[in-house]
């Protein structure tokens, strides 16, 4: 195996632990939930991200094919840990904080989960004018 895809491998393994150990360090340390939400979101995807890209270099240096497993894996984590990380969030909020304190969004509906979105026109077919 060439010595600069050993580098690279060895560097993004370093990454990996180096994020796993500051998401679990900040899961210990952050007080409130919401914060809290923050490092577990970056160890998945940086972290995790990190160990299967180094996997996938690997692979294809000693094999010489890529994993594609790797590479779905990597995929998914990018795409499902932010939208997880929104729902949290978004059911955080729902349930600890008061409407008054839900700042303004400057439109003319209002912030995430606390309005409905604006009602649209009546449709004329369904629902006549007596």
């Amino acid at each position: 195996m060439p010595d600069i895809i050993e580098i690279v491998i060895s560097a993004l393994l370093v990454i990996a632990g180096l994020f796993g150990l500051i998401g679990s360090y900040g899961m210990i340390k952050l007080r409130d939930t919401m914060q809290r939400l923050h490092a577990p979101t970056k160890a998945t995807t940086i972290g995790i991200g990190s160990v299967l890209i180094a996997s996938l270099l690997h692979n294809y240096a000693v094999q010489g094919h890529l994993s594609f497993h790797e590479l779905l894996i990597t995929l998914f984590l990018f795409l499902t840990a932010p939208i997880t990380a929104n729902f949290i969030a978004k059911t955080y909020m729902a349930k600890h904080v008061a409407e008054d304190e839900v700042p303004d969004s400057g439109r003319d509906y209002g912030w995430t989960v606390y309005d409905d979105p604006p009602m649209s026109a009546p449709d004329p077919v369904t629902d006549p004018k007596e």
